[in-house]
């Protein structure tokens, strides 16, 4: 079994001329964590999309586990465990959050459009989905209406219903975004805790975030791969800095 889950081979994307990826070569190991980052339109939503397949390559090829997935649709990589998590939290916010994650333990099952059936055979599937509030630290809120919940519980739950998909590869999109220091803290140490076992790539701009739980760094810069390495390497790269900062000296500390 290849050490790399994820692999992308010349990746480009272009819209009207308009390059936005560009021979993009990403290796994603097993049970990394691997942040894709990038000043603003250096192209990592794009490269995302291409990923989960809401777009369309141009040229270049994708695989998963080895095998090439550049033309599968995304509820094809789903089966096959890739899951993103977006970057607006995507939860229903008139359940409550037992439910949120129960709906998403359905999806694993197949059973998502039983509407017809009683809700009593869901409940074989409470027990796991309490197994998964505790490891988003929710227990206490499982009864809560979701639209109670403060935002950076909001993404402590959809972390959980992602989750609740049996992801082999978790994508995670912007998961601080909007979010106080207290909060900020709280998901960070989530996205460690749930991570061991699994493959996590995330798109984040908060560098205090990144040095703190990335394995390794691939920096995005007009659609292209600009470096590459772990936060100690890419923080004090001129290139790096110059394209976030406008300057080749210094270290990207606290950058967003």
């Amino acid at each position: 079994m290849s050490e790399n889950i994820l692999e992308t081979r010349n990746l480009t994307k272009e819209f009207r001329g308009f390059v936005a990826v560009s021979d993009v070569n990403l290796q994603v190991q097993r049970g990394n964590i691997h942040a894709l980052i990038g000043p603003n339109g250096a192209g990592k939503t794009t490269c995302f999309n291409l990923l989960t397949k809401f777009l369309t390559p141009t040229s270049g090829k994708i695989f998963f586990a080895g095998k090439e997935i550049t033309h599968q649709k995304p509820a094809q990589i789903a089966r096959l465990g890739i899951i993103r998590s977006f970057q607006i939290s995507a939860v229903f916010p008139q359940l409550t959050v037992l439910e949120n994650v129960r709906i998403g333990l359905q999806r694993a099952t197949g059973t998502s459009y039983h509407f017809w059936r009683s809700d009593r055979c869901l409940t074989h599937l409470e027990d796991a989905a309490r197994e998964l509030l505790a490891q988003v630290d929710l227990t206490d809120f499982a009864n809560e209406q979701t639209v109670n919940l403060p935002y950076g519980r909001k993404r402590a739950l959809e972390i959980a219903t992602t989750l609740a998909m049996e992801p082999e590869l978790m994508l995670l999109d912007e998961p601080t975004q909007g979010m106080g220091h207290e909060d900020v803290s709280r998901v960070t140490q989530l996205i460690k805790k749930v991570s061991v076992g699994r493959t996590i790539l995330m798109v984040e701009h908060n560098m205090n975030v990144i040095s703190q739980i990335a394995d390794k760094i691939t920096v995005l810069a007009r659609g292209a791969v600009l470096a590459e390495g772990n936060y100690q390497e890419v923080s004090r790269n001129p290139d790096v800095m110059q394209a976030y900062m406008g300057t080749t000296t210094g270290e990207l500390e606290g950058a967003h």
